[in-house]
């Protein structure tokens, strides 16, 4: 089992529905980066994939990564600083028990659909959309090691 594989192109359209749908009313960035495996700690991966992507790089600092790493069995979701400043305590572990209990029944597209519109649903209360704003991020699902500068 591989990251590029690991989702049908139908589900990888329905994730990327996602994140449009959730980006829509929002100036907030969501990014989704599927790996193959991950040999350190979760958040530590997803941090480092975070800065490659270059996420930290939006006005508001409100990126949000979805990062999944399929064979191991890991996830995490994490937010940038703007974002963090202003979620309530424990939103993002709801968003993870949220997705975690769809993936323990084999419902990962719905999962991390459902985590994403939940984010988005943040995201639009503390970010709403403004007209000028522009998609300042790559909405398409990254795979395994980002390209390198």
């Amino acid at each position: 089992m591989n990251a590029s594989s690991f989702f049908t192109r139908e589900q990888q359209l329905q994730i990327l529905a996602a994140v449009k749908e959730a980006e829509k009313s929002t100036s907030g960035e969501i990014r989704v980066h599927i790996e193959t495996t991950c040999t350190e700690d979760v958040l530590d991966r997803a941090a480092w994939i975070f800065n490659k992507l270059k996420m930290h790089n939006t006005v508001d600092r409100n990126g949000v990564l979805f990062y999944l790493a399929i064979s191991d069995r890991k996830f995490a979701v994490i937010g940038d600083g703007g974002i963090n400043a202003v979620v309530p305590e424990g939103f993002w572990d709801e968003i993870k028990e949220n997705m975690q209990k769809r993936f323990k029944e084999g419902n990962f597209t719905e999962g991390l659909s459902r985590g994403i519109i939940m984010a988005g649903e943040q995201l639009k209360t503390h970010f709403p959309y403004r007209k000028a704003d522009v998609n300042e991020l790559s909405d398409e699902i990254s795979f395994d090691k980002p390209k390198e500068d």
